[in-house]
């Protein structure tokens, strides 16, 4: 959250422009959407990154993809 002050001098706190949203473990991607709308953001990107296992056998070592992670970039919504 970034905070500044309000005409009255009071701090006020409010939530930043963009955000990252990552699915988690066991989570739908409209869980993850409905969980951006309720914080206040709107999906604007998504990243999938690869996540990979080293696998050695003998001398030869090989690099086996497992799952992916998966990120959202959310931009706020202006009211």
């Amino acid at each position: 959250m970034v905070s500044h002050l309000s005409k009255k001098g009071r701090v006020v706190l409010a939530k930043p422009k963009k955000q990252r949203f990552e699915l988690m473990e066991n989570e739908t991607i409209d869980a993850c959407l409905d969980r951006m709308k309720r914080e206040g953001y709107f999906p604007v990107k998504r990243v999938e990154k690869p996540i990979f296992k080293e696998v050695i056998s003998g001398e030869k070592t090989e690099y086996v993809p497992v799952s992916r992670q998966i990120i959202f970039e959310g931009k706020l919504i202006e009211q």
